[in-house]
């Protein structure tokens, strides 16, 4: 047997922390299958509400034109609920999803004080945070894609399939014509998280603490929506990671306005960038023993 970089016959980093068994290691995660089981029944529970509110007077309930809110037509078919869902999911609790997943990964590790025999396995610095990160992700999208599939899947079993209707405007825009763009939201609304999961995860390597990471990661969003409210920050606010994180609306309007989810996504990859870039860079540098 040939002899590695580390010394020992037979070793390769490259063998090291293969992402089958860190899919499947996070997947046994209880965290892993309480999130997704959170994710999956939320959307029957909405429906149940409207349900068990179908007989009450809702303001706005039977008006024309500007009156109409996004609530008002969730209960009209599966585009609209869908919509409805990931709007008032997306803000929070899919930012939470995404920061449980990238904020506990190297944290979590150090919590259990395993991290420092993942290292002495010996798995390389680098390759164990490109090998965390590459789950975490994956995860973290499989929750942001999971919440308005099963929306629709509840709307279709529930209000049925029909166009969807404009808030405010009251439109219609063709359900053929709605599907792929809202499939092009959910692309834009997880483009959006990778600020969350990125600080997270650079947060996850900086600290032991795994409700620290995810507290951080969240807490940032709050902030910055606070701050979002400041009008005196006139232009400022652009530069905000959150700021076009609801740019996606202008996508389902009948002539449909891109240039905020261009922005959005501007806004992201930057961010995200020089976060992953901080965290490993911090990492390679981290006193792992102490």
């Amino acid at each position: 047997m040939s002899t590695g970089t580390a010394g020992a016959p037979g070793y390769s980093a490259r063998r090291t922390l293969p992402l089958s068994v860190e899919f499947v290691r996070q997947l046994r995660r209880r965290r892993t299958l309480v999130m997704f089981g959170l994710l999956l029944v939320l959307p029957w529970v909405l429906a149940a509400a409207f349900q068990l509110g179908a007989g009450q007077p809702r303001p706005g309930q039977g008006a024309v034109g500007t009156g109409l809110r996004m609530s008002d037509l969730a209960t009209t078919g599966a585009l609209n609920f869908a919509v409805f869902t990931l709007s008032v999911s997306a803000s929070f609790l899919l930012v939470v999803a995404v920061a449980l997943f990238c904020g506990d990964t190297v944290a979590g590790e150090a919590n259990w004080a395993s991290l420092r025999y993942l290292l002495a396995a010996p798995v390389p610095r680098a390759r164990l945070l490109r090998q965390k990160l590459i789950v975490a992700l994956g995860y973290a999208a499989a929750a942001v894609c999971a919440l308005p599939l099963m929306a629709l899947l509840t709307g279709t079993l529930v209000f049925g399939w029909a166009d969807v209707q404009v808030p405010g405007t009251g439109e219609i825009v063709p359900a053929t014509v709605a599907l792929p763009r809202f499939a092009l939201v959910v692309g834009y609304v997880l483009v959006c998280q990778l600020v969350v999961a990125a600080l997270a995860f650079l947060l996850s390597a900086t600290t032991d603490s795994p409700l620290g990471a995810v507290g951080g990661a969240v807490g940032l969003v709050i902030v910055c929506n606070i701050l979002q409210a400041v009008d005196a920050l006139g232009g400022l606010r652009e530069f905000l990671p959150t700021y076009w994180n609801t740019a996606w609306l202008a996508a389902l309007t009948p002539e449909p306005d891109l240039s905020g989810m261009l922005r959005g996504v501007a806004v992201a990859v930057a961010y995200s960038s020089i976060l992953v870039a901080v965290a490993f860079r911090g990492f390679g540098r981290k006193d792992i023993v102490s």
